[in-house]
């Protein structure tokens, strides 16, 4: 008996230990991670999505209006440089994709192919023939206002690349990016409210795109007109509902998208101001935000949210570089690229046809 009663007690001991030492690692400080960098093979790995799309035509989402039977006509004749890639406004966000890539990588692996797609689809013809569209009256509206957006970031792209091969190209896609500034410069006066969405219509991403693609071009008359439109939409604003974000299939966030254009139009103390009142929570050095969670990837609309996880990425690495102490936001956008990055080139096309765009941005803001 008394051995049983010993054995018992050395039994208990041992337990006690183990339990100490299981404490000391759970207690243990975790080695902090390391932030996604945008290196070569980074960018050869994303490069890969938009040249396995940009002259892929079907699947292919036209969201045409018709005006007769002439009009039914195949994506690669209704729009001659923005065919592939599943929809307009994704093919222009494959080809910006190609030139960020070639301009900031001289190293890549297949530069020549790359080149070959943009000199093959920017033509002076394909765009003329893509300002044709835009001009009929039932397409006044066509990808009002996030391709509009994207178009422009394209543009800003070929403008600010210093070689003479992108000076080409941004010549030849001159005429359809001053339509789009022409049509924003038209439509913003009579946009009675901003509209709050986290998809392709939300207003103030597709502000902010253009207000970039202004200021890097001077182009005074779209600049001026964003900042006062912004102002209108938004200076008054106070206590956003983060809360409420996100939606299901949301691929921008209501409430960054608007600090990032907010943050662009106003001086550092006017915007740190500002953003006390729209969103006093992001100033807490312990405030969290956990990233959108993608149910199905295989699914076009739940993988937006992989798109969220890089747009808020972007946007709070803006807020983070242009206000002091608020540097922890960088630490929370490096999370959400950290969930959604690794997943992007999983051979689903749903997601892969766009989502290499919106990863090179959130990769370029840090």
């Amino acid at each position: 008996m008394r051995y049983i009663i010993l054995l018992f007690a050395a039994s208990l001991l041992f337990a006690c230990q183990d339990k100490r030492q299981d404490n000391q690692v759970d207690s243990s400080t975790p080695e902090p991670a390391e932030r996604p960098l945008l290196d070569l093979d980074e960018a050869n790995r994303l490069a890969e999505l938009p040249i396995a799309c940009i002259e892929k035509e079907y699947p292919n989402k036209l969201n045409q209006t018709l005006s007769s039977d002439e009009d039914l006509l195949p994506p690669r004749n209704l729009h001659p440089s923005f065919y592939g890639c599943f929809d307009w406004h994704s093919s222009v966000h494959g080809h910006w994709s190609l030139v960020m890539l070639l301009k900031n990588f001289p190293g890549l692996d297949k530069p020549e192919e790359m080149k070959k797609f943009l000199s093959d689809r920017l033509t002076a013809e394909n765009i003329a023939g893509e300002v044709e569209y835009f001009r009929k009256e039932q397409n006044k509206t066509f990808e009002r206002t996030y391709g509009w957006a994207w178009l422009l970031k394209l543009a800003q792209e070929l403008y600010t690349w210093d070689t003479d091969f992108a000076r080409d190209l941004y010549a030849k896609l001159y005429p359809l990016a001053e339509l789009i500034s022409d049509m924003y410069i038209d439509f913003l006066p009579k946009l009675s409210y901003p509209i709050r969405v986290g998809t392709h219509n939300n207003t103030a991403f597709g502000l902010s795109f253009a207000w970039d693609y202004a200021i890097a071009t001077g182009n005074d008359s779209l600049m001026l007109s964003i900042k006062k439109r912004a102002g209108d939409f938004y200076l008054y604003d106070t206590q956003c509902p983060m809360s409420w974000e996100p939606g299901g299939n949301d691929f921008l966030s209501p409430c960054l998208e608007e600090a990032d254009i907010m943050r662009k139009i106003l001086d550092q103390k006017e915007y740190g101001e500002w953003l006390k009142n729209f969103l006093p929570e992001l100033a807490d050095p312990s405030y969290t935000l956990e990233p959108g969670i993608v149910g199905d990837r295989a699914d076009g609309q739940l993988a937006h949210l992989d798109g969220l996880n890089f747009s808020r990425a972007w946007c709070l690495y803006g807020i983070a570089s242009s206000l002091p102490g608020y540097g922890h936001l960088a630490k929370i956008a490096d999370e959400h690229i950290r969930y959604s990055l690794p997943n992007i080139t999983d051979g689903h096309y749903e997601g892969g046809h766009w989502l290499a765009s919106f990863a090179l941005l959130a990769l370029d803001s840090q």
